[in-house]
């Protein structure tokens, strides 16, 4: 285990963790949960890259209805989206940066100062925005009000095509109010992704199918980046 990687280990285990159970969520098996009788509330710590010197990571989130999950009675993974989920996405989404953020850990004097701001962070943006999106659900009960248009394994080959691209998978494909809905990690400032996805859209609606007659692109947070409409439109 490399220097780097014992300080995060400890960052972690002596700080991050007891700052977010002091938050009022709960640890277990690596992550984070708020209580919900009905809904898997989490939040995950992901390494996402590290070398000799240095481990950078980022936060996740997500949010599952108990009555969509699969699993064996066990929580889902915020790192590892199966499409079950809500909603997912990672920190930078929630904040005001432009693109992804991550923490970097690597030893010196101040290498508890990226531990701290990973935590603000939390309390400033992840937090809140988890517990309202856990507040709404809540509200309306775990049943899904889109219809599921194509299941995680169905979106496969297409998201095989996009990774090909470099372009973020397709999270969901729902049927809402005549509009086929595409959820993922995409980014309006992002125009590798407007245009494959624009190649996405036109091949779904030229499939011929009566159950909606636009594609409509959005974010994580349910934001919507690109409208795309039929011929017939």
């Amino acid at each position: 285990m490399t220097a780097a990687q014992e300080l995060f280990a400890e960052g972690m285990r002596e700080h991050f963790a007891p700052a977010l159970r002091a938050l009022g969520l709960t640890d277990q098996r690596g992550s984070f949960g708020l209580p919900a009788p009905d809904h898997w509330a989490l939040l995950g710590v992901q390494p996402i890259g590290q070398d000799e010197y240095a481990l950078r990571y980022t936060v996740t989130l997500s949010l599952t209805a108990k009555a969509d999950w699969p699993g064996p009675g066990e929580r889902p993974d915020p790192n590892t989206p199966t499409g079950a989920e809500l909603w997912h996405a990672r920190i930078g989404e929630l904040m005001p940066v432009d693109g992804e953020i991550c923490w970097e850990v690597s030893p010196g004097p101040r290498w508890l100062v990226a531990v701290e701001d990973s935590v603000a962070a939390v309390r400033h943006y992840a937090l809140p925005e988890l517990r309202r999106r856990l507040t709404a659900a809540a509200a309306t009960g775990p049943v899904r009000l889109a219809e599921t248009y194509l299941s995680p394994a169905e979106l496969e080959e297409v998201n095989a095509a996009l990774l090909t691209a470099a372009v973020a998978r397709i999270q969901r494909a729902e049927l809402v109010d005549k509009t086929l809905q595409l959820t993922g990690a995409w980014s309006r400032s992002d125009p590798v992704a407007q245009e494959v996805l624009t190649g996405v859209a036109q091949g779904f609606l030229t499939a011929g199918d009566d159950r909606f007659r636009q594609v409509s692109c959005v974010d994580s947070l349910g934001r919507e980046l690109w409208l795309f409409r039929g011929s017939g439109s």
